[in-house]
Parts: C-alpha cells; structure tokens; sequence
C-alpha cells in the first residue's frame, strides 16, 4: 500500500503507486489484473463502485471463434469486423483482437465466469449481427453469453479476482486531471474524493485512462449517469487529439422514450423487426442477414421506415420488436432481464405482446488515439498525415475511451466486451514487461495543479452564472438534434455553431452549494466540463467529413468516398484544430482487406 506523502508545493497531498488506472470497469479491471497479480503496485480510482461501472449493463455476449456451435475462424471473425467497421478500422490491431479473442475468453471462464453451456459442457453461443461464417455466407454463433447479463458476470468476476490479487481500490474518487511534465511525459492524475471534497495528487509511472464513453452527451442515450466521458476531457485539456469522434453508434433496439437498451441478442434468438403494417421489413434491406445485420444498417433502415411512415404507435416515432414466437420458456431462461425491462419500460411483457423501439446512441467508436499495448500516439508535428507519430510516455488509454481503432466507423456487436478483455490484457502485460517496480518516479513541475485549481477556485467563488443542469441539458439536445442517424451540411453547420456558443457558457458555470461534502452539484459541473469537450469533438469532426461511412450518415454525401475519406480525424481541443492520419489497411500476417461497397 502506498503511503501518504508529505504535502508539496500546493498543498495537495500525493500517494505513488506504480500504475493508476482511471476506471474500475471491465477493461480497467482487466489490466490491474494483470498487474496485481504479477506483484506490481495498481490503484483503480473509480467514481462508482466497480460492480455498478457501466460494463455491467452490457447484454449480449463477447466475440470469439471458439468455434463450439458450427465451424469458426479468427480470420472469419476478422472480415466481418472489417467490414462492420466499414474499412475504417485498423486491420492490424482487428487481426491482433480477433487471434487473442479465444483465449481472453478461455481465461475469463477459468476465472469462473458463469457462461450459459451446451449440453457437452462447452461455452454456449448465440448469433449476434454482422457475425458470419465463410466471409458473409451465412450467420454464424460467435457470442458468448451468460444469458443476457454477460456484462454483468464480467464485472463480479474481475472484481472478485482483483480483491483476491489485493488491487487497492479508491471507490467514490473522481480524476480531474493528467499531470503532465514539460517533455510531454504523463506523470499521474489530480483526483477529488467525493466524501471530504479535497483533492489529491496521485503519482505513478504509468496511467491508464479506461473511463468508459461519453454516451451522456446524447439526450436519448443507453449510456450510465457516469458515462460523461471524463478520460475523454483529460486527455483534450492536456492537449491530446480525440480521434474519429464524428462515429457515434445508434444501438438499433433502445426502448422507445426511455433508451433503455435492449440487447441484440434478443435479434440473435430469433426476434424480429416489424413496422407499422407488420412487415419484417429488415427482409428488404439485408436479404441475407435481415435483422442480424450491423448495426448502423439496421438503425438506418428503422430511421427510414419511420421517416416514410411506416413507424408505430400513436405518433409512429418507434418500430416493434416481436419475440412472443420464441416461446415463454426460451425467453425465461435466455433473456430474464430483457422481459423485466420490457415490463418496466415499456409496460409490455414480450411473451406476449412485441416491445417499442428506436434506435438509441450506445457506443463511441472514436476516443483517445492508443497502439495495441494502450500506449496514447500523437503526432510528433502538426503535419498529422505525413509526419511521424509518438508515444506519449506514462499515458495509456483503453476500453470506449480509447481508439486503437479496432470499431472504425461502426462496431460490430459483442466486440465492446471483447475489446474491454483483450486489449485491457495486453495493457497489463505490456506494463508488467516494463518492470515498472524497478523505474523511478518522474519530476513534476511546480504549477502542474494550477489550472485544476483554478477552475475549482472559480466554481467555489462564483455567486452567479449558467446553472449546470440547464447547460448539460443543453449540451445533449445539441448533439441529439444536430447529429443525430441522418444529418446534413445545414444541420452539422448550425451544430457547429451551437455547440461553440454552449462552450461560452460552460466557462460560466455556477453551483449554489459550496459545501464539499458529497457535494454533487460540484461533481455535475465537473462533468459538465468533460462533456463539451466531447461534444465539440463530435460535431466538429462530423461536420468535417463530407461523406457517409458507418454510422455517421450524410444526406449530401450519401456514399462513402475512399479517395477522399480513407482516414482517422484528429480534433484538436486548442483552437477546435483538426488534422488527419490514415487507415493501416495492411494486417501483420494475412492480405488486405480491399474496401468493398457493405452488402448484407
């Protein structure tokens, strides 16, 4: 354990551990894992308890060829991944997930994860979108499941195995800020314990952001409270560039005016897809897969439904989803929480009547840009697509706040818990290698707190300004409205324009209640400021991308233009700056996927 150090220049006192990892969710979890159990010294500073982080409520299941339903490959896993990302992805970070998917699961289950099984005793698995066999011949079962709570069994195990490793937990502790040196080199976070209100310095020779999105920036969202993508906002206050932020995931299935997610693994089972005439209209879109389609396919294809009239309900804003044909018993034991949301939410009980929905913002394809190993790349210059890229010494990032970019412009399902496991695993042993125990600590500079508290100063002192949840609420019609599953140049621009006015009045911010004891108005605003920095990235960089690529769909450029847009955007929170790097369309050891017109 490590101990308090005496106060420094500011008077914050400071504790050192080797790593900090900013998040207890499954990927930060996954790597203080690897670390604890290898003796290194890792604290997990978390602004929940790490059971209730937002990796709980994932539903459907991890990706992984284990091959126990039908014949499966990596290499099968791989193209559908590719091509879900709509060639925006990394292909060789894809083929490094999709190799080490099998066996990140095979130690999940020795773990004692409570995977559904096969009568044999092998890993159930269930299909899932955009998952096939023989490169889009036909779907195939790749998720592993434990019924519709894999997230959930995810998170106890992992927290069950870091107590049993003695990871030191901060529970209730938000981070504010990177502490970065003047070489560059991230050398801790300033962080506030939300029971007492004062801050502290935690020093460490390696960081690791693992946040989580930034959902809450949506006003109909599947996303936490929590998810007010705090990493996010670090790494833009510290100068770091956010890439590929205009690629937002509409999850296909949220509950109709509540948001509440509804897995796809309910479409896996055998649910299905209806409009207002009772047609399964998916048939028209993706002959092939039909309602197992990707994503960004599927909520484009209920968008157009409605947008043509064919929606339900009174106001026919929504489409139904119909599973009472699966039989009361399958629904039971294959999908418990689904049937208890749908009774909740949408007041309906799928035995026996189909649930509301609409698409419903679910997963940040963009984030912090990171190698395979986590580590934060920047560019060296402020040439982005021609110069050199660097690492940023001590910084890592990893899970939805990262962008290794293995999710491109749309990710396929079940990739989310896949990418949590793999690459939060080769963060852990990548810093293990590092033998961190035998490096020492880094300088720090004497002002690295002044901005952090100045900003605090400002809130405590302020007697009137913009009030925080009018703001926020703000903040989240913006993007719902301006960047929503369909936009175009008039929409984006008018974002654009929105968007900066709100940053004006961000820097306004006022909260009545000074005190500092769980005060959450203090905590709101702080969010507040992570927040804009993710939205201004969003619509910036939407606004900038003049064609349509997975889930980002432009009316006035409704083809996707590889000569122009092969590239990762690069925002830049100085100055709203962007700049441009390019897609490694050349994996390690097989051929190239070559960019083909999507057809499903």
């Amino acid at each position: 354990m490590a101990e308090i150090l005496a106060h420094n220049v500011t008077g914050i006192p400071r504790r050192r551990f080797d790593s900090i990892i900013v998040g207890a969710g499954g990927a930060g979890m996954r790597c203080s894992l690897q670390m604890a159990s290898e003796g290194i010294n890792v604290a997990v500073l978390s602004k929940v308890f790490p059971t209730r982080s937002h990796t709980v409520a994932a539903q459907g299941g991890i990706g992984a060829s284990l091959g126990n339903m039908s014949e499966d490959n990596w290499y099968w896993h791989m193209f559908d991944t590719v091509k879900g990302s709509d060639y925006l992805g990394d292909q060789d970070a894809i083929e490094f997930m999709c190799k080490e998917a099998p066996s990140a699961v095979y130690e999940l289950e020795h773990m004692g994860m409570p995977f559904d099984r096969n009568a044999d005793g092998t890993i159930y698995q269930r299909p899932f979108g955009g998952h096939t066999a023989n490169m889009g011949e036909k779907p195939v079962q790749r998720a592993c499941a434990a019924a519709d709570r894999t997230g959930h069994a995810l998170l106890h195990t992992l927290y069950q195995q870091n107590v049993r490793a003695k990871t030191q937990f901060f529970v209730e502790w938000m981070a504010l800020d990177l502490v970065m040196n003047k070489d560059g080199d991230c050398v801790g976070v300033i962080a506030l314990e939300m029971e007492t209100g004062e801050l502290m310095l935690f020093e460490s020779k390696a960081t690791v952001l693992a946040t989580g999105g930034a959902g809450r920036i949506w006003a109909a969202s599947t996303n936490a409270f929590i998810n007010t993508g705090d990493g996010i906002g670090m790494a833009a206050r510290a100068g770091i560039p956010l890439q590929d932020m205009e690629f937002w995931q509409f999850h296909p299935t949220g509950v109709a005016g509540a948001g509440v997610l509804v897995t796809e693994g309910v479409r896996g089972e055998g649910g299905i897809l209806l409009n207002s005439d009772g047609e399964r209209f998916m048939e028209r879109y993706a002959p092939t897969l039909k309602d197992l389609a990707p994503r960004d396919f599927v909520s484009r294809s209920m968008g157009q439904e409605i947008n043509e009239g064919r929606g339900c309900g009174e106001k026919k804003d929504h489409v139904l989803l119909k599973l009472d044909h699966l039989g009361s018993e399958k629904i039971l034991k294959k999908l418990p929480s689904i049937r208890e949301i749908a009774i909740k939410f949408a007041n309906v009980d799928p035995i026996n009547e189909p649930i509301p929905v609409v698409p419903t913002i679910h997963y940040q394809m963009g984030g912090i840009p990171t190698d395979i190993n986590g580590q934060v790349v920047v560019p060296s210059t402020n040439n982005g697509m021609v110069d050199s890229h660097r690492l940023v010494e001590g910084l890592y990032a990893i899970g939805e706040c990262a962008c290794v970019s293995v999710h491109g412009a749309n990710r396929l399902g079940t990739n989310s818990l896949l990418d949590l496991i793999v690459f939060g695993r080769s963060t852990g042993r990548y810093l293990v290698k590092k033998k961190l125990k035998t490096q020492g600590f880094k300088k720090i500079e004497k002002d690295y707190a002044d901005d952090c508290i100045e900003r605090l100063e400002k809130l405590d002192s302020k007697k009137s300004g913009e009030i925080v949840t009018s703001v926020a609420d703000e903040i989240r019609e913006t993007t719902q409205h301006y960047c929503g599953v369909f936009r175009n140049a008039d929409l984006l621009s008018k974002g654009v324009s929105k968007i900066k006015e709100l940053d004006l009045r961000v820097k306004d911010l006022y909260i009545k209640d000074k005190s500092k004891v769980f005060n959450t108005a203090r905590i709101e605003a702080l969010e507040v400021l992570n927040m804009i920095e993710a939205a201004k990235a969003t619509i910036i960089s939407a606004e900038a991308r003049k064609e349509s690529r997975g889930a980002h769909a432009h009316e006035d450029f409704s083809e996707r233009d590889d000569s122009k847009w092969m590239k990762h955007s690069l925002w830049f929170s100085d100055n709203d700056r962007l700049d441009y790097k390019p897609v490694i369309l050349k994996p390690t050891s097989v051929e190239t996927f070559v960019p083909k017109k999507r057809t499903f």
